[in-house]
C-alpha cells in the first residue's frame, strides 16, 4: 500500500467519522492544533486504521505522531513490516 493510498484512507476516515472538511486534511496538518483531534479521537482513528495494517497496532508506533503525514508514515512502516514478514 502506498503512502498516497494510506493518506486517502485516513482522509476518508476523518471525513466519515469526525465530519471534517477533506480540504483541511493535508500531510502538514497538525492533529491537535489544526484538526482538533484529541487523544480519544486519536484512539478512534487508530482503531479504524487497524484493518489497513492487518495486525494489532501498538500505541508506541504512534507516540511521536503530530501531523497527518506522521500518521501516514507510521501506518506505512507498519504495513511495510507486515508485508516483509509475510514474504
Amino acid at each position: 500500500m502506498t503512502k498516497e493510498e494510506i493518506l486517502n484512507r485516513i482522509v476518508q476516515i476523518l471525513v466519515d467519522t469526525f465530519e471534517m472538511d477533506a480540504n483541511r486534511i493535508v500531510p502538514e496538518a497538525k492533529l491537535a492544533d489544526d484538526l482538533d483531534i484529541d487523544s480519544i479521537d486519536a484512539v478512534d482513528l487508530i482503531v479504524q486504521l487497524k484493518p489497513l495494517v492487518g495486525q494489532r497496532l501498538k500505541p508506541e508506533a504512534f507516540k511521536s505522531v503530530r501531523t497527518i503525514g506522521d500518521v501516514v508514515d507510521a501506518v506505512h512502516a507498519l504495513v511495510s513490516d507486515g508485508a516483509s514478514q509475510d514474504a
